[in-house]
């Protein structure tokens, strides 16, 4: 089923940098099939939740809860990083390896009570969405779930999800 998707990621190695190998996802989005084989089976791994809002982390993320928001019948609320959104937004700033980053969200962009899921394209550290769920609690929303298409396990980033319902479609 969704590991059968594996086969259209594409290995990229010393990418961004020297001992990287990244994950390339632009071989599964090109290919209509694949494309619509991830987002039928990121909603079957959800199937049963209410989901009001899908809350999804620029810029890959957007892809696959734009899509995901559409095929629940959920609004999307887009997270982008600091300076980006037009209206008043909430912030929180995290930790990266080298230095911070920021991430906000339009402060009425969700009303408070509201069922959300979190959707990124990629699990690993766990940094940058351990950073959303900050500001989805901020805005006082039920986080119903957090959902990846790629989890790099070796890199522990779901250990910062705790409680938290985690899915994702494709393991390395």
């Amino acid at each position: 089923m969704p590991a059968s998707l594996k086969k259209y990621i594409r290995d990229i190695p010393d990418f961004p940098k020297q001992g990287i190998l990244f994950r390339d996802i632009t071989t599964l989005l090109k290919d209509k099939k694949a494309f619509k084989k991830a987002i039928d089976s990121l909603a079957k791994a959800v199937k049963g939740k209410k989901v009001d809002y899908i809350v999804a982390v620029e810029s890959r993320g957007f892809i696959f809860g734009a899509a995901l928001a559409y095929k629940l019948g959920a609004g999307f609320v887009p997270v982008r990083k600091k300076g980006k959104l037009p209206a008043e937004t909430i912030s929180v700033t995290y930790e990266l390896e080298y230095g911070t980053d920021t991430l906000e969200m339009h402060k009425d962009a969700i009303a408070p009570g509201s069922k959300v899921l979190i959707v990124d394209d990629l699990l690993a550290t766990g940094g940058t969405v351990s950073a959303v769920c900050q500001l989805s609690e901020k805005i006082k929303s039920k986080i119903v779930g957090i959902i990846f298409l790629i989890e790099l396990c070796g890199l522990k980033g779901r250990d910062k999800l705790k409680g938290l319902p985690v899915y994702s479609l494709i393991q390395y």
